[in-house]
């Protein structure tokens, strides 16, 4: 797992429309970088609605939101087209970028041990990382993080 003051691991994925997208396409923002399980589900859908909504309030400190799931581009196009989200999403179908920031492992799912996406958020300034959350909960995660860059 990563911690504050780690330099945040390079990647180089698809975003929704599947336009490559590096950490160094991006370090000139600070970066909130979020991973979540799956598009469309009730938990994912909820956490990037509240990013989208806030999105404004991040991008008056300077701050770009992303988020990585497992899932590919289109369905992160019907994603954002279904849920009238405004952020930018990119495809880790190899789960390569989430093992890098610890973010897909073992965890406890239903009371039974799984390997899967850990929900974790990372702010990211000037290529380190500044602030780690793992494990987040999906409601209020948007407006924690918001108050944090406060």
């Amino acid at each position: 797992m990563l911690k504050k003051g780690d330099k945040a691991p390079d990647f180089c994925l698809k975003n929704q429309d599947d336009i490559e997208v590096s950490l160094k396409d991006l370090i000139d923002r600070d970066i909130v970088l979020y991973f979540y399980p799956k598009d469309n589900t009730s938990g994912c859908t909820l956490q990037a609605q509240d990013f989208s909504c806030l999105k404004e309030e991040f991008e008056k400190k300077g701050v770009i939101i992303v988020g990585i799931s497992p899932d590919s581009p289109k369905s992160h196009r019907n994603f954002i087209q279904n849920k009238q989200l405004d952020i930018m999403l990119l495809s880790d179908i190899e789960k390569v970028v989430m093992k890098a920031y610890g973010a897909y492992g073992k965890k406890m799912m239903y009371g039974k041990e799984v390997f899967g996406v850990i929900r974790s958020t990372f702010i990211i300034k000037e290529g380190r990382i500044v602030e780690v959350f793992y494990g987040v909960r999906a409601k209020g995660h948007a407006q924690k993080v918001l108050e944090f860059l406060d």
